[in-house]
């Protein structure tokens, strides 16, 4: 499974949506990504990629599009 497939799943899983609906999403676009829902997605990511996140970064993990370039950072390659 390459990177991007395991990090749609991770916001599939969380958020019970269809891959389609991915490009776009942010941060309360979808009532499940709230406060609550953006800390499962946070740890959902780390388990999956087996990193911890910097607390400004998970401030600013705040779309999908912004989440690829997050994780870039930590050299995972979406």
């Amino acid at each position: 499974m390459t990177n991007l497939e395991k990090y749609n799943q991770v916001f599939i899983l969380n958020f019970l949506v269809k891959e389609e609906q991915l490009p776009g999403m942010s941060l309360g676009s979808v009532s499940v990504w709230d406060s609550v829902g953006h800390m499962g997605l946070i740890a959902a990511m780390e388990e999956t990629f087996d990193l911890t996140l910097e607390t400004d970064d998970i401030i600013d993990f705040s779309s999908y599009e912004n989440g690829k370039q997050i994780l870039n950072k930590y050299k995972i390659d979406i």
